[in-house]
């Protein structure tokens, strides 16, 4: 992934977008896949190309939990919050992924190895607590299982 974005690159992005049917989202894809999340720099660009608001721009991408304005670790751990999950020890789950790799929600750990999100239903509910570890869904997650995958990724 490019380290730095610039503004010609985050154009030409956008115009092999453009000509879609609502472009928007798949062009916050599409810059989320080159730099690892939508830099802030293409939020006036987009707006621009798209004779959109930069708020309304802004509000859509706020509103859609996987976009990100910074870039995430190199791996990324996601942890089912439905009520499925929850009522099997999702919140223990939670709770100790937080604890262990030292971050909150969307948290990074300091060696950048793992960003730690939440997902809001992963339809794994027969076999919860459900996670998704770098867009592998995992069932029957449980503190043993957790420390694994953590260990894995390098946490």
């Amino acid at each position: 992934m490019p380290a730095n974005p610039s503004e010609d690159r985050v154009r030409e992005i956008i115009a092999d977008h453009v000509a879609l049917e609502g472009p928007l989202l798949p062009i916050f894809h599409a810059l989320q896949a080159e730099y690892g999340h939508v830099p802030q720099l293409a939020v006036p660009v987009i707006a621009e190309v798209l004779n959109l608001g930069r708020a309304e721009v802004h509000g859509v991408m706020s509103f859609y939990h996987d976009f990100r304005k910074e870039p995430a670790g190199k791996h990324v751990v996601k942890i089912c919050r439905a009520e499925a999950c929850q009522s099997v020890g999702g919140d223990a789950i939670s709770e100790r992924a937080m604890k262990l790799l030292g971050v909150d929600w969307h948290g990074t750990t300091k060696n950048g190895n793992v960003t730690l999100e939440p997902v809001f239903c992963l339809g794994l509910c027969a076999c919860a607590p459900a996670a998704m570890v770098d867009g592998k869904v995992v069932g029957r997650v449980d503190a043993a299982k957790l420390d694994r995958i953590l260990a894995e990724v390098g946490a």
